[in-house]
């Protein structure tokens, strides 16, 4: 699946809002350089496992089930990683750093923390699978959605992954999984063919 313009405006917008920081008086003192190293980094290695992140679903027992992708295992296990070594610096570090770099610390743990969660949550302990007459959702705490192709009206991407919608409900997954690319395109050539049939005229039947 291509690059999405979110992909790459991201990690731009938080480099170079780390950049304009470090020529702030109130903030110049802040290990911003090495922020912005480490997001560069980080981007780095997304753009290098996004290139190997499978197109293909895996099959099981007739169903085409999607996988986790190691960009997610990445994200989500490097962020936990990066905020416990931050927490550890800051416990360690004592009453040597000043007040604004302890803060600064901490927000980054949170936000380190939080990405984490969010990614666990919403990509490497989700199932979505799918056969030739419906799609399955199983989010993280068991909650399970299925659609039927029938039904699917549109498939549209958005800052959450990717949305199959019907009438009734829809489902979310994520674009960074395996096979995420064929269940987009399989999802959209069902929308068309179903956009189409509803178009078609209906014939009144001939009375006797």
């Amino acid at each position: 699946m291509p690059l999405r313009w979110q992909e790459v405006a991201l990690p731009l917008i938080v480099i170079t809002f780390l950049v304009a920081l470090k020529y702030i008086p109130a903030t110049a003192h802040l290990p911003l350089s090495r922020a912005a190293g480490v997001v560069a980094f980080g981007y780095a290695a997304f753009l290098a496992l996004r290139l190997v992140q499978p197109e293909e679903a895996v099959l099981i027992d007739g169903w085409s089930e999607l996988r986790p992708s190691m960009v997610e295992y990445f994200a989500c296990y490097g962020a936990a990683a990066l905020a416990a070594i931050i927490l550890s610096a800051i416990i360690f570090m004592g009453g040597a750093a000043d007040t604004a770099q302890v803060i600064a610390a901490y927000a980054a743990v949170l936000l380190l923390a939080g990405g984490a969660l969010g990614i666990g949550i919403a990509g490497l302990f989700t199932k979505v699978r799918w056969d030739h007459s419906r799609v399955e959702h199983r989010d993280a705490f068991g909650r399970a959605t299925a659609l039927d192709w029938s039904e699917v009206r549109s498939v549209s991407p958005n800052w959450r992954g990717i949305t199959i919608a019907t009438p009734q409900n829809s489902i979310t997954f994520s674009q960074f999984h395996g096979g995420a690319a064929q269940l987009a395109k399989h999802a959209s050539q069902r929308a068309r063919r179903n956009a189409a049939r509803a178009c078609l005229p209906k014939v009144a039947p001939v009375s006797g």
